[in-house]
């Protein structure tokens, strides 16, 4: 089989960036910059944040906001609201998007595949029928259809829609 290129400019940030000390969730929830961080939905214990490397279009994770590893580590309100987070997740992407259908999991530890195996997350990716065809399977390559801040906007539209209360919560951008 000959050698393949995919043009991916977006990667050299990834790549060429200094690593960033201590945890990228907890910086990120800390600096209070929504929009450059990709943080679409902010609620009381847990946020909704965007894959910066999606594996397909629309990529979300569900984040506690305490720095946690493990579900055993998760209060009982900690763990009802992420979960609910999950929930309403689902239906925002459902109705942004229009998948056919999703991908929900995590990745609990390093030996099961977690990047960032020191906080705990969840990955929601919508998926539709032929995004597993020939470019994935032959070609080894994904496509991924929208940009982020195009997914941004949307799934943050998305959220103010399903959750009017807390599009006026303070500190939210």
């Amino acid at each position: 089989m000959s050698e393949k290129f995919l043009w991916a400019p977006w990667r050299s940030g990834y790549i060429m960036e200094k690593k960033e000390k201590g945890c990228i969730f907890c910086n990120r929830l800390k600096r209070r910059r929504d929009k450059e961080d990709l943080i679409v939905y902010r609620d009381r214990r847990n946020s909704v944040i965007l894959n910066r490397y999606p594996y397909n279009s629309g990529h979300a994770l569900i984040v506690p906001n305490r720095h946690i590893a493990t579900l055993d580590r998760m209060t009982e309100v900690e763990a009802s609201e992420f979960f609910e987070l999950v929930r309403l997740t689902v239906l925002v992407l459902k109705n942004t998007f229009h998948p056919q259908s999703l991908n929900v999991g995590m990745n609990l530890g390093r030996g099961s595949g977690a990047g960032i195996p020191a906080h705990l997350h969840m990955h929601i990716v919508p998926r539709w029928n032929g995004d597993t065809s020939f470019m994935p399977v032959i070609g080894n390559t994904r496509v991924v259809s929208f940009g982020l801040d195009l997914t941004y906007k949307m799934l943050k539209e998305g959220f103010d829609a399903v959750c009017p209360a807390a599009k006026s919560r303070p500190k939210r951008t």
